[in-house]
């Protein structure tokens, strides 16, 4: 099995097309189309990292966090890049970052802290926008089943937790064939009238390519009539942040308790407790202030997220519990969620859990 196999399934899970414009996920270093002997699977790719995956034999890291963000514009011995790329090249690793596109994956890594704090009912916090499209196809009515079940194969055709979705319309579609045509029905140089079905469906931006050519694959014409639309409208299940509520409800401090004991904090700073019970909470791992006011809009009781600023706090009486829950220790459950994801589709191929500690912040 080649590196690309492995990359191309996390991408089905968590499309590059769902990260931000500032990020650089994908594959960063090496050759897709090696062959995939093991993988370790990190939060972060540091010099020890690196190391750890040489001594395990393994040519493939898979990191949450890309090591090469911005652009590299020199690479000089003694930057931390510079002997990443050197101990990776030198050795035959390729590596390949999941980062904010899994965070906008409505299964990702917010889902699985979510159901460990007993947390169900989950919604996107911030559903993206201008990701979606509209496609209307025009085929004879006796072929729309398998035109309409192509596109559905190809990903069209899913509102939120529906799939299978279509609008048809019966109407008439007239055609005259030229001497160079080749026509499925009608005769070369004559008006023809066909019954046909008009068939709309909603997809994915990213997967329009994919979703035109099995359309046309599947359709009896030759020259296959169809028109896109480009939508604004949001994407329920994908974007920033999950709002969901917990199975029963409990007070704050015993609630920051649970947190606690999941995520291994030594610490949580808060903002201050509104004494009252906990039933509604959102989640954004990693740095997700930019989503405190989605937050306050969906009546949160609780946000848990991390980097959070000495002024993000003020303002928060009456409103909700802002908590402060740690980069590195909301983000570390990314080695289960790519571990599990790996071993449920690859089970006979090796996929390592990284056991260094990447954690750059320590308490005193």
């Amino acid at each position: 099995m080649k590196i690309t196999e492995i990359t191309r399934y996390l991408e089905t899970l968590s499309p590059l097309a769902l990260q931000e414009e500032y990020d650089n996920c994908g594959l960063l270093l090496g050759n897709p189309g090696d062959e995939f002997q093991k993988a370790l699977l990190c939060l972060d790719l540091t010099e020890e990292v690196m190391t750890e995956a040489i001594k395990n034999k393994c040519n493939l890291v898979i990191s949450h966090h890309p090591f090469i963000f911005k652009g590299l514009k020199k690479l000089i011995t003694g930057q931390p890049e510079t002997a990443i790329v050197t101990l990776a090249i030198k050795n035959d690793i390729a590596v390949y970052a999941i980062h904010t596109n899994l965070d906008n994956t409505l299964h990702g890594l917010n889902e699985l802290v979510l159901s460990k704090l007993g947390i169900s009912n989950y919604r996107v916090l911030s559903p993206v926008k201008g990701l979606l499209s509209k496609l209307a196809v025009f085929c004879p009515a006796g072929h729309a089943g398998k035109v309409r079940q192509a596109l559905f194969d190809a990903g069209a055709g899913q509102i939120g937790n529906y799939d299978f979705c279509s609008f048809n319309v019966p109407g008439e579609g007239t055609f005259r064939a030229s001497d160079k045509a080749n026509p499925y029905v009608g005769e070369k140089n004559k008006v023809h009238v066909e019954q046909e079905t008009r068939i709309e469906v909603i997809l994915p931006r990213y997967l329009e390519n994919s979703v035109i050519s099995a359309m046309i694959a599947a359709h009896p014409y030759e020259e296959v009539a169809y028109d896109i639309y480009p939508l604004h409208n949001q994407m329920p299940y994908a974007g920033g942040g999950l709002i969901g509520e917990l199975d029963e409800p409990c007070d704050e401090i015993r609630f920051l308790e649970r947190v606690k004991n999941l995520l291994g904090n030594p610490m949580i700073r808060h903002s201050p407790f509104l004494s009252k019970q906990v039933r509604s909470v959102a989640l954004c791992t990693g740095s997700g202030s930019f989503l405190i006011q989605d937050a306050i809009i969906h009546k949160a009781d609780v946000y848990l997220t991390a980097d959070l600023k000495y002024h993000d706090f003020f303002g928060m009486e009456n409103r909700l519990l802002l908590a402060d829950i740690g980069h590195f220790e909301s983000e570390i459950g990314v080695k289960e969620w790519l571990h599990a994801a790996l071993i449920e589709k690859f089970p006979n191929f090796a996929f390592l859990i990284s056991e260094v500690n990447t954690n750059p912040v320590h308490y005193f």
